[in-house]
């Protein structure tokens, strides 16, 4: 295992390195409007998953929110995977002036997540990348899995290896359709060194990333720096802002309306503006539970095992800059149901109103 520093020690040596390192990023942000008109702004359906809104009715949500994008992150969004009615959903989108990304979840074989709805692994992949040509998406994202395969046999390399593998053998099907692959950093499964490591070993020239800072955060990665790492390989996106605070095992985190958490999104949007143009910004709000990351126990770390102490080191810094805060309930006397629907679209709008008042978006 490798042996860390304890958190105090950490954040007693981290100050100096910290403020370094963040300060081209700060005096970036500094310069007002420096991300207005330039990033495109839309939301991932998870966002109001509660709706259980099919593609049509998530298409003219988009619209009437005036966002320049939507990713479909569920292929289970479409009451078909025929070209033709994926087509028809492509031209409302186009006359409503959206543009759709696509997702769907595992394409590795080997981990707990990996589920054969769609067939083997192969053949999910294959019937993403035709779905994302008929729709015009330009990307097509998938996950590896969750923090569970960390705990599988072989780690996490080798749920990499496997999933790696999957992805060379439809190289050529995702280069003749235009389409690129992308890999979200998805609860809790990679580290943006573990994720980089598979899109170059997969092939970067049709492989990309999906960047996601509240999952970063689950990993002890501080978003800012997650994104210096990721952004020249980013394709596409899903975002939500984090509190961070200190805990009696180590740190927790609750995922937040962008702007509530301690991530700043000044410095993240300065970057992201320079570092992955054309990308848009996908809001996925998922807000309201806790979730402690115990690492102040050793074995906690054998689960990374390529884990890096200054990395670390800036997550903390973020920790002790957040508080406290108390997991989301449903109003006393309300229907659970539709209080949570009222819910996820409040955060949703709640996170626009922030982005947009950064500059985000090129809609009016």
């Amino acid at each position: 295992m490798k042996v860390l520093p304890s958190r105090r020690s950490v954040v007693q040596g981290a100050g100096l390195t910290l403020a370094a390192a963040t300060a081209p990023a700060l005096a970036a942000a500094s310069a007002e409007g420096t991300a207005r008109g330039k990033i495109k702004l839309g939301f991932d359906n998870y966002a109001v998953r509660s709706m259980k809104w099919k593609a049509k009715e998530l298409v003219d949500h988009a619209a009437s929110l005036r966002l320049d994008s939507l990713l479909i992150s569920d292929l289970d969004a479409f009451d078909s995977l025929d070209d033709k009615p994926l087509k028809d959903i492509r031209k409302r989108a186009a006359d409503k002036g959206v543009q759709i990304h696509l997702g769907t979840w595992s394409v590795c074989p080997t981990s707990g997540t990996f589920k054969n709805k769609w067939g083997t692994a192969g053949e999910h992949l294959a019937l993403g990348i035709r779905a994302a040509r008929a729709l015009g998406s330009p990307v097509l994202r998938v996950i590896l899995g969750n923090s569970e395969d960390r705990k599988s046999e072989g780690g996490i390399r080798a749920r990499i290896k496997d999933m790696v593998a999957v992805l060379k053998a439809h190289r050529g099907r995702a280069v003749d359709a235009h389409v690129k692959i992308a890999v979200e950093n998805h609860a809790g499964d990679l580290q943006a060194h573990e994720l980089l490591t598979l899109v170059e070993d997969a092939g970067k020239d049709f492989v990309g990333v999906n960047i996601d800072p509240g999952n970063a955060v689950w990993t002890m990665e501080d978003p800012v720096q997650h994104l210096e790492r990721l952004g020249p390989y980013v394709v596409t996106s899903s975002m939500r802002d984090s509190m961070i605070w200190e805990s009696d095992n180590g740190c927790t985190v609750q995922w937040t309306a962008m702007g509530a958490g301690v991530v700043d999104f000044k410095a993240y949007f300065a970057r992201f503006a320079e570092l992955c143009p054309g990308v848009p910004v996908h809001i996925e709000t998922i807000s309201g539970f806790n979730r402690e990351l115990p690492t102040s126990k050793p074995e906690f770390w054998n689960l990374f095992p390529d884990a890096r102490a200054a990395d670390f080191a800036r997550f903390v810094a973020l920790a002790k800059n957040g508080k406290l805060m108390a997991p989301w309930r449903a109003p006393e006397g309300q229907d659970r149901d539709t209080a949570e629907r009222a819910h996820q679209k409040a955060e949703l709008d709640r996170s626009l109103t922030y982005c947009r008042s950064l500059g985000l978006g090129t809609r009016a």
